[in-house]
């Protein structure tokens, strides 16, 4: 069922996510449920829940039945939490 998901991602989806320099993982499906991250410039946009919802979730949901629902998991990038590391040290520094 992945490969189905991911093919549904490559033919409708990843296009679309593209002209806003973004991509789609997923992350895992269990029970019906498709957990995904967004990529790119689409992670951690303003309009992410409605990219998740009126693009990925219509789509897979249009061409794979047996997904009830499409969660974004929104976690904090590896370069922003390098930032804030240093942020913070160096507060504690002065």
């Amino acid at each position: 069922m992945l490969d189905k998901i991911e093919h549904v991602l490559e033919q409708y989806v990843r296009p679309q996510l593209s002209e806003h320099y973004g991509d789609v993982e997923v992350l895992s499906l269990e029970d019906g449920n498709l957990k995904i991250k967004l990529l790119g410039q689409c992670s951690n946009c303003p309009s992410a829940k409605f990219t998740v919802e009126d693009v990925i979730e219509s789509e897979i949901k249009k061409h794979v039945q047996e997904v009830r629902k499409v969660t974004l998991i929104e976690s904090v990038s590896d370069d922003l939490l390098e930032m804030a590391k240093k942020i913070l040290s160096h507060k504690k520094e002065s």
